[in-house]
């Protein structure tokens, strides 16, 4: 056993299984530090996620604790500053697992070349995918830019690899201290406690992850296909945040969802949500400026606009459009959005109002619980028509349609817009058709901020100028 302290660098890797990074260290010191680097820069824009990493954090300490592992929380500007003077100290081997956005793996090259120029041992291994980015491409070796041939490929790919063994984490002497001015989680926490009701709804941690799982496989995982779509049931896992931050590795769910006796639609369309992850991530580490920038060039000529007030009114879930204004009601209470209604109140915003899809990729950022620059980017392109393997622009969201189709009765506008509460569902997706004393638009409930006629032919003549 080295004698060496064995150094672990947490990031999105909140679990003790299938952690091979901590497990290795585990296995070959007898004194192990976890330390977490918070770097201000990245959570400046992501208030909801503040709050998840710090209970992560608080949780994710007291197992560690349990297996005599320190957990230190090293606040930070730069992480090459914080590693050039690590590095002096020669006295420890550090392991990580790798994170799939290209900032992270141009400065995993970077801490690779240091650490080897100084002979300091280290190991990487594969972080939360079921495959490797460079491991799916086409037979000519370039990326798929389309999701269908890719998944195809990525699950075929992954299904004939050796299962890989399930490795023990070791408990370790005994708990060692290793960093100065170490900070305590309560203290990434936003100023502001809105998030005192996520508290109600969530727990971040292992545990927590692998019981949605189950609970999700037993009860709902077989009516996934279509349950998936009705945002007034609880038809989707629930899953995402937990996965974000690795509270559960994609492995042990894909494992434990193909256990089914029977590999139905809905396991299968539930991998596939897996796949898209998988592709998602593939995508911006082979097409980096679609985090910043259109992945379709043409779209850079697109005449978006500039509207406070229209946008304020969408963040708000005051738009006069129900089933948009619960989704943003929805996401502002609990750090969570209904994926089909994602989809919705993305296409209005881009498409009803013509403000530009990156005005609401800022905001899911800020309030998303499972927000990652991959899933969050080509989704929002992808309701934009700008993305790889994108819906035609002219493919526009009827959110008067799409409230009728999938929250039939009202009850989950109901739920997050009560003041529409005692309409009936005739008039729940469209109540500026009910003529009623006790109602009134502009009193009770906004008046529309745009026709939907008006606004879809505008955004179809919008795109024929590019």
């Amino acid at each position: 056993m080295d004698k060496k302290i064995g150094l672990f660098w947490l990031r999105d890797d909140f679990r003790l299984n299938k952690n091979d990074g901590l497990i290795e260290a585990t296995k070959n010191h007898q004194h192990v530090v976890v330390f977490y680097l918070y770097k201000k820069e990245i959570f400046k824009n992501q208030e909801a996620q503040k709050w998840w990493l710090s209970r992560s954090l608080s949780n994710f300490r007291k197992e560690l604790n349990n297996l005599n592992i320190t957990l230190e929380v090293v606040e930070t500007n730069s992480f090459k500053i914080f590693f050039d003077k690590v590095i002096k100290k020669k006295d420890f081997t550090i392991y990580w697992n790798k994170v799939y956005e290209p900032d992270y793996l141009k400065f995993d090259a970077y801490l690779s070349s240091n650490l080897k120029n100084n002979r300091i041992n280290f190991k990487r291994f594969k972080g939360n995918a079921l495959n490797e980015i460079d491991e799916i491409k086409k037979n000519d070796g370039t990326p798929f830019k389309v999701f269908t041939p890719y998944w195809r490929t990525a699950e075929k790919y992954y299904i004939e690899k050796i299962p890989s063994k399930e490795k023990i984490i070791k408990k370790c002497k005994k708990k060692i201290s290793y960093f100065k001015n170490c900070i305590e989680p309560e203290k990434i926490l936003p100023k502001k406690n809105w998030f005192k009701n996520f508290e109600k709804i969530w727990f971040p941690d292992e545990q927590s992850a692998l019981k949605e799982l189950q609970k999700f496989i037993k009860e709902r995982i077989s009516n996934y296909s279509e349950g998936r779509n009705f945002p007034n049931i609880v038809g989707t896992s629930k899953l995402s945040p937990f996965i974000k931050f690795g509270q559960i590795h994609v492995e042990t769910v894909w494992k434990e969802c193909i256990k089914e006796k029977s590999k139905n639609i809905g396991t299968s369309k539930f991998l596939a949500e897996i796949g898209w992850r998988e592709f998602n991530h593939s995508l911006i580490n082979h097409f980096p400026h679609m985090l910043k920038n259109n992945y379709s060039k043409k779209f850079d000529k697109f005449p978006w606009e500039k509207n406070s007030k229209f946008l304020n009114a969408w963040k708000k879930g005051l738009t006069g459009y129900p089933i948009v204004d619960a989704g943003m009601r929805e996401l502002y209470s609990t750090g969570w959005m209904h994926n089909r209604v994602r989809m919705i109140v993305g296409s209005f915003l881009v498409k009803h109002l013509l403000l530009d899809w990156k005005d609401g990729e800022k905001y899911f950022k800020n309030c998303l619980l499972d927000y990652s620059p991959a899933s969050n980017v080509a989704g929002w392109q992808w309701v934009a028509g700008c993305g790889a393997d994108a819906a035609p622009y002219f493919r526009i969201f009827n959110p008067i349609l799409q409230g009728e189709k999938f929250d039939k009765e009202g009850e989950y506008v109901k739920k997050w817009v009560p003041e529409l509460k005692n309409l009936s569902k005739k008039f729940i997706h469209k109540p500026w058709e009910l003529f009623d004393e006790r109602f009134k638009l502009g009193r009770d409930y906004p008046h529309p901020i745009v026709k939907h006629e008006a606004a879809r032919a505008k955004a179809l003549n919008a795109f024929k100028k590019i």
